[in-house]
């Protein structure tokens, strides 16, 4: 689906007013000003045929009334990740009158290449200069007036945190003015340029840019360009084939050194940086959490914390009085006793109130399980955002992921998955890549235990030896490693570079964590709550039809051959699915009663570990990644835990070190 296509808000108001998108570099403070600009979050949603997120308001600029958008932070309009590719998307929109972009004042350079590629577009911009108490601190200066006569656009400077300039900003942004200056490449670039020209119909955005990007590489914006005939498009890829075999460097490398030089010639008449400017304690502190050794410590607390606020506050306390108190003495009783007096068909109380009814399991689960900790986690997300820390602790574990065709960035779902592996799967969404995305998401299924069965775990492993415990850590650790290794490989598609800006590190604000905790909580009660009810449903079908002890008496002899633990443990294996410490639990009651030996003990724990993800996580995954990934997922996890479970019990069994 391209940009022309969409419809950012559904009602008709909305859609017949004009349009004005927020563009910038990750970490500039584009969140903070939308909010500013239009008071509150109105629509967090999903880009049409992606996972990423994009954040639609109204604003008002001068006496007239806009739709804003706030799009995904980007590098550069040659997209290199889904995130930049729904950006450039959303700047082709045919209602699009005004471009605010917002840039690091203290990393000017990063910003002006978008404003370049901007220009190129011949696009209405207005540049805001952001954060510029904290460039003026590092003794950074610049000459707003200068620039602005430079660029041929308004330059407003801003620091977004105490609201400063905002208005001016709005005013400004009545009025957007195409920048006036534009870069000249080396003779073949322009001649080529030229020739695709002459191939492209009438179009919204110039055409000097469609065919630099085309000859940068990227020929999916030819999908943007409505009317461009097959022919067409096969001779401009053809164009661009034949410039790149006549250089022995990526073209758009060319074209980017280029733009970067002009850029710096630019810099140098309008800023003034002094040296040795004394960074104070925000700057000291930020250079020790990257530090080899020092950033250890502050790594392991902040991951601690977090683990803290989202796995034990948010799946332990809120949960326990979201599924056990509200739901459970409160909720639930009460509907129960209102259908129970109300609905004369026994199928229809089963399907509302029973062991698998929409309330008392897919409401519950979304709301008192669920929800609970999504709040916190948004909540503890947002701190990680604001206060410039996420992209320090991502570095920090950069190398760690490295192995498995991971980034840095996958810390941040793989600790929150020993909360709860449901809402850690939303959070894949921080990779940049769908490669990336598919193997954390697989991952957090196959070898992250949630809390509350990491509990019960800890629980049976803490009556055996430190052996077992230890026997347990090292193979679901080493099936981590040798899974996302192996996926790195098969999956198709390309893993991101790990370049990241480093912010400074800030206070965060309160009133926009609030908000922007406020907009995903709303996002998902939109967009997930209907998974859960649906998902019941289908358990109350194959329940009703037997399906479910069909599956149970099914799987009796695999778990009794190949893992040598007692039958019983089927059901434990088949409740696991409905919720993690369910099946650890009911493995926990076996070995109370002496069911089963230390060995068994061992092997059911790792078993069950990596068997399939719960019901609410594979609803999430169907959700973010599709029917087909979730089925491949399943058809992956479920025999190669039990491979797993019996190779473990053979070895074990044969080296008697239990």
């Amino acid at each position: 689906m391209d940009a022309h296509s969409v419809q950012l808000l559904t009602d008709r108001e909305s859609s017949r007013q004009p349009l004005s998108v927020l563009v910038g570099n990750p970490n500039v403070g584009k969140s903070v000003i939308f909010g500013l600009l239009t008071g509150r979050y109105v629509v967090v949603s999903n880009y049409p045929g992606t996972t990423v997120e994009v954040a639609t308001g109204h604003a008002t600029f001068g006496k007239e009334k806009n739709v804003l958008i706030d799009t995904p932070g980007v590098n550069t309009l040659v997209p290199m990740s889904e995130d930049e590719k729904v950006t450039r998307d959303i700047l082709f929109n045919p209602r699009l009158r005004a471009v605010i972009q917002i840039a690091d004042a203290k990393n000017l350079q990063r910003a002006l290449v978008v404003t370049l590629q901007l220009a190129e577009m011949g696009l209405p911009v207005v540049l805001a200069l952001n954060m510029h108490d904290e460039a003026k601190s590092r003794g950074v200066s610049i000459d707003a007036k200068g620039l602005s006569e430079f660029l041929g656009v308004e330059v407003v400077t801003t620091v977004a945190t105490q609201k400063r300039g905002i208005e001016k900003l709005a005013r400004a942004a009545a009025s957007p003015g195409v920048p006036g200056f534009s870069v000249s490449y080396a003779d073949s670039i322009e001649r080529a340029s030229e020739d695709i020209f002459a191939l492209l119909p009438e179009t919204l955005i110039s055409k000097r840019y469609i065919a630099l990007t085309v000859l940068s590489g990227d020929s999916s914006v030819l999908g943007q360009v409505a009317g461009l005939g097959a022919e067409s498009r096969a001779r401009i890829v053809g164009i661009a084939n034949r410039l790149q075999s006549s250089y022995g460097e990526p073209v758009g490398y060319l074209i980017n050194r280029r733009r970067i030089s002009v850029i710096e010639r630019a810099l140098s008449q309008v800023m003034v940086k002094r040296e040795g400017t004394s960074r104070g304690w925000a700057g000291r502190l930020g250079m020790l959490t990257m530090h080899g050794v020092w950033g250890l410590p502050f790594a392991a607390g902040i991951v601690w914390l977090m683990y803290q606020l989202v796995g034990r506050f948010g799946a332990g306390v809120l949960v326990d009085f979201f599924e056990g108190t509200l739901f459970g003495e409160y909720i639930n009783t009460f509907l129960a006793q209102v259908v129970e007096k109300t609905v004369p068909w026994e199928f229809v109380r089963d399907l509302l109130v029973g062991h698998y009814g929409v309330v008392t399991m897919g409401l519950t689960y979304a709301i008192g399980i669920v929800l609970p900790i999504v709040a916190t986690f948004f909540f503890a997300f947002g701190i990680l955002e604001d206060s410039g820390y996420l992209p320090r602790l991502a570095i920090m574990s950069n190398r760690l992921f490295k192995s498995m065709g991971l980034s840095g960035k996958a810390i941040l779902p793989i600790v929150l998955g020993l909360g709860c592996a449901t809402m850690a799967t939303l959070t894949a969404r921080v990779m940049p890549t769908l490669k990336e995305r598919i193997i954390v998401t697989l991952l957090l299924a196959l070898a992250v235990p949630c809390s509350a069965q990491l509990g019960v775990i800890m629980g049976m492993l803490g009556g055996l030896s430190p052996v077992a415990a230890l026997i347990w850590f090292a193979v679901i650790l080493g099936v981590m490693f040798l899974a996302g290794a192996l996926a790195a490989r098969v999956i198709p598609g390309r893993s991101s570079d790990f370049l990241l800006e480093i912010p400074p590190l800030r206070v965060p604000q309160v009133g926009n964590l609030l908000a922007k905790t406020g907009a995903r909580i709303e996002w998902y009660l939109r967009e997930a709550l209907w998974i859960f009810v649906l998902g019941t449903l289908v358990l109350f079908l194959l329940d009703r039809a037997g399906a479910l002890g069909l599956i149970e008496r099914a799987a009796a002899p695999v778990v009794v051959r190949l893992l040598s633990l007692p039958s019983e443990a089927t059901e434990a294996f088949i409740v696991g699915f409905l919720r993690r410490d369910y099946g650890a639990a009911g493995l926990f009651m076996l070995a109370r009663r002496g069911a089963m030996d230390p060995v068994q003990i061992v092997v059911s724990l790792v078993t069950i570990t990596l068997f399939i993800p719960c019901f609410a996580n594979l609803l999430m995954i169907i959700k973010e990644r599709g029917v087909k990934v979730a089925a491949w997922m399943v058809v992956f996890i479920v025999p190669f835990s039990f491979l797993v479970g019996g190779v473990l019990n053979f070895v074990l069994r044969r080296l008697k070190v239990l």
